[in-house]
């Protein structure tokens, strides 16, 4: 699996969502949002992370448009 910047990942284990901030080799910057508002920032291997599939909220919006 290749990672890019600003996808969005989470632990195999489970958890919130991770934003992908850099990748260097296998050991991926990730960072994410706490309960609070603060934001955390962890390197992560990537043999524990997986990709999320995150729709695109304006595609979402356009469609909702259409049926008007």
């Amino acid at each position: 699996m290749e990672l890019k910047t600003g996808d969005v990942v989470m632990l195999k284990s489970g958890g919130q969502p991770l934003t992908v901030a850099e990748v260097k080799g296998d050991d991926i910057l990730c960072l994410w949002m706490g309960s609070e508002g603060d934001l955390f920032r962890e390197t992560l291997p990537l043999a524990a992370l997986d990709r999320l599939e995150v729709e695109d909220h304006d595609e979402d919006e356009d469609e909702d448009e259409d049926d008007e």
